[in-house]
């Protein structure tokens, strides 16, 4: 019997080459990142056209539902408060300098 690995879903936002924002929900964002840019299967169109993308922001979710929903949220957000997400966890994902 194969082993089981658990799927998780993650919400990811790349910044595309004209300095907008994507945001998709994905399993392997690497990958699907790597589609963005054109590898494999085609991106989504509108990244097609914006690239190269950079995954600029990604948070796990608990299932495709909740995925789906926080995608949702993100996406209602404005410009600015989607800056500022990004900016909330790239602050804590970067170590302090002494």
């Amino acid at each position: 019997m194969a082993d089981c690995v658990p799927m998780t879903w993650h919400v990811y936002i790349v910044r595309c080459a004209d300095d907008t924002l994507y945001t998709g929900i994905a399993i392997d964002v690497q990958r699907r990142v790597a589609e963005h840019n054109g590898a494999g299967r085609p991106g989504a169109r509108y990244t097609r056209a914006r690239r190269p993308v950079k995954l600029v922001y990604q948070e796990p979710a608990a299932d495709r539902s909740a995925a789906g929903k926080r995608e949702y949220a993100i996406k209602q957000m404005t410009r600015a408060a989607k800056r500022a997400l990004i900016a909330v966890k790239t602050k804590r994902a970067t170590p302090k300098r002494r």
